[in-house]
């Protein structure tokens, strides 16, 4: 079994034998490596992933900046301990609050960027139907829960945000 690199030799692997015919150029190996780089960056798959953990960082950020303005806690109980004891259950809350707002924006972004990266492959086109139909997509499904009146409204109302987001994004 011949390599598409030719006559490459790995670290810890032994050199290729033979004269090197049919090897590719280094031009070709180029082209190769980028065409398979571009099939993997353009994959339905690849878009998911990357608009989930996308979406787990900035869900975290603002997790962690709304944590730290809310309080929740009035128990007097706690303004009576150390303060490093203070500081501890005050910063495990905020983390316990910043990874469940990470977890929701994750999934957020992971289904809205696959059903649209289905849609617009489905469709062949690339415009505000694809969002609009993939926000209706999201909404539904994250209100799936709560009964069809509420998968309407999640439908409608992320149908709505998304192509308007859309709109002015290609606006510019």
């Amino acid at each position: 079994m011949s390599s598409p690199f030719g006559n490459v030799t790995l670290p810890g692997s032994a050199p290729a034998r033979g004269n090197g015919a049919g090897a590719m150029s280094q031009q070709e190996q180029q082209a190769y490596v980028m065409q398979s780089i571009n099939a993997v960056s353009e994959s339905c798959a690849f878009k998911t992933v990357l608009s989930g953990g996308a979406g787990f960082g900035l869900g975290a950020l603002f997790g962690l900046f709304m944590s730290s303005m809310q309080i929740e806690n009035t128990d007097n109980a706690l303004y009576d301990k150390p303060f490093k004891e203070q500081m501890r259950i005050g910063f495990r809350d905020m983390g316990k609050k910043s990874y469940s707002t990470a977890k929701n924006f994750a999934v957020v972004g992971a289904i809205f960027a696959g059903s649209e990266c289905c849609i617009e492959g489905y469709r062949a086109k690339n415009d505000l139907y694809n969002s609009a139909t993939a926000g209706c997509f999201t909404g539904a499904v994250l209100a799936r829960n709560a009964g069809p009146q509420a998968m309407a409204l999640g439908c409608g109302g992320f149908a709505a945000f998304s192509t308007a987001i859309d709109a002015y994004m290609k606006s510019g």
